[in-house]
């Protein structure tokens, strides 16, 4: 399975702004800036959205993890914290709320642990990246 993103940007890094647009078309022209990343501007930003890519990936191996596991869940409610420092992202934190019927929270912390460290995004945050570029 492959899934993909386009992002279009015209003019400086300051002055400039972009469009996002997904495959699905969840994002169509999505508008994103350095405002919208540094400041306070209207769209969204790559931290951003590698915060949900994070948090919905991760909530749906938790959800598998508690399934196979024979327990019923009511919900899994993820936030994720993304840190931005210095041009680099250096933690992504997530904060889980589970309502699962019948689990005990030792059980619950092990697979929260498990799907933490086996997220196809968590471990995308440790991947090797390749690029193909052309210059037009």
């Amino acid at each position: 399975m492959k899934r993909n993103a386009t992002a279009v940007w015209n003019g400086s890094l300051k002055e400039g702004a972009g469009k996002l647009t997904t495959q699905s078309t969840t994002l169509k022209d999505t508008q994103y800036s350095f405002k919208s990343r540094f400041e306070e501007g209207v769209g969204t930003n790559p931290e951003e959205l590698v915060a949900a890519a994070h948090s919905g990936c991760f909530t749906m191996q938790l959800s598998a993890y508690i399934t196979e596991a024979g327990f019923e869940i009511e919900s899994i409610e993820t936030k994720c914290d993304i840190d931005l420092v210095d041009g680099t992202i250096i933690t992504s934190h997530l904060t889980v709320n589970g309502k699962v019927n019948a689990i005990t929270d030792d059980v619950f912390q092990q697979l929260v642990t498990k799907a933490e460290k086996n997220c196809p995004i968590s471990k995308l945050l440790n991947a090797a990246i390749s690029t193909t570029a052309t210059l037009a």
